[in-house]
């Protein structure tokens, strides 16, 4: 056997588990034992006899799911952890474990781990709360390390070409823009461009300012949307050029608008899970929209809706008719495809409101173009999902 044969033996065998082991053979001692027993204690748990569940697997002890996860950190990567993270909570249902301290020391923090704290925010202890302050903290800082920068310039960008005017002083002209719009009267006898649009930057005093309103669902399926939406409030808030209001909503509303200097705050502001009115949303948000044409509101929400529907769709059409641009988001995560409410989307299709998926590496160039007043449908279809 080759050692590329060796190799694909052991990476089956590690996958199919002990009944393969007379087909592929064994392990060998050591980490590749380790990593059996780790896998074993997660996916063969309903498999197991009385004894073997107690010897190796996870049962209901927080020390020894501690000492698992220590584990599997040790003997996978990161990715492939938080994966194995999220599948022993759900098969395993190891939720009230993760009340405990000690456990949430041990985890590997990502974006589930903290949509799953969130949802235990009403019932984590004292002792509990700030250890999963610290893990949620660790996960808002790496995604704002991940977006801030890019956020920032494809908001600016957006907003100093809205500000730039065909009628500038002649030290206000942008020359590089300038000669790239009027290439096309180049004349090659003066050996120059003859320019018959002037391209200027916009002065200070013109700068253009935009409201944005995010409203976003806390039922329990956005809860990666509602982490992600968050931390873009934050970043959003954090500019001068911006006034950002940030509310989220199951059955009642509430304004986190006075908490965004912080998207931690945020986070434990909110509460996951329950029901969903998207009308009743709306009609708070359409309260702090006063310069319409200025305004961008985006609703993230599968769109399962529990209050009025037919209300909720003729606020839409109200805040479209006003100028509001309006985007609506299904998700705002690396979740792959959401589950929605079909018939809702195209309601607001039929709105000329697309409804689509869309990861946060790509929201800040959707902010650009929605704030550009682009076509928001057309840059749904090539880049969203």
């Amino acid at each position: 056997m080759t050692d590329i044969d060796r190799t694909q033996s052991r990476r089956w065998r590690l996958v199919l588990g002990a009944p393969a082991e007379s087909c592929l053979g064994g392990l060998a001692a050591g980490d590749d034992a380790a990593m059996d027993r780790a896998l074993s204690a997660l996916y063969n748990a309903e498999e197991m006899t009385p004894s073997e569940k107690r010897s190796g697997g996870l049962g209901g002890s927080a020390p020894k799911v501690a000492r698992w996860l220590g584990d599997i950190r040790s003997y996978f990567p990161s990715t492939v952890v938080e994966v194995m993270q999220r599948d022993a909570v759900e098969r395993l249902d190891l939720t009230r474990l993760l009340l405990e301290p000690e456990l949430l020391e041990a985890v590997e923090p990502d974006v589930h781990l903290v949509g799953t704290l969130l949802s235990l925010n009403r019932v984590m202890p004292e002792t509990t709360r700030s250890t999963a302050r610290m893990v949620v903290e660790k996960v808002v800082r790496e995604i704002e390390q991940r977006i801030a920068s890019r956020t920032v310039a494809a908001v600016s960008g957006a907003l100093n070409r809205a500000a730039r005017t065909t009628r500038p002083r002649l030290r206000d002209i942008d020359w590089d823009r300038t000669i790239r719009r009027n290439l096309a009267h180049y004349l090659p006898e003066h050996r120059t461009v003859v320019p018959e649009t002037l391209i200027g930057y916009g002065r200070k005093s013109q700068a253009v300012r935009r409201d944005v309103v995010l409203a976003i669902d806390q039922s329990g399926s956005m809860a990666s949307s509602v982490v992600y939406a968050s931390v873009f409030g934050a970043v959003l808030a954090s500019m001068r050029s911006l006034k950002t209001s940030l509310v989220v909503f199951d059955t009642a509303v509430v304004d986190l608008t006075d908490q965004l200097s912080d998207p931690v705050d945020v986070l434990f502001g909110t509460q996951l899970g329950g029901g969903t009115d998207i009308n009743r949303a709306i009609a708070y948000s359409q309260q702090l929209i006063t310069r319409p044409a200025d305004t961008l509101f985006v609703l993230i929400s599968d769109l399962y809706e529990g209050g009025i529907r037919d209300e909720m769709l003729r606020r839409v059409a109200a805040m479209r008719e006003s100028g509001v641009q309006v985007v609506v988001l299904l998700a705002l995560s690396d979740d792959g495809a959401p589950a929605y409410d079909h018939a809702n989307a195209a309601a607001l299709a039929g709105l000329d409101v697309p409804a689509f998926a869309c990861t946060p590496d790509k929201f800040p160039d959707l902010l650009a173009v929605a704030l550009d007043r682009g076509d928001v449908g057309a840059w749904a279809n090539t880049h969203a999902g």
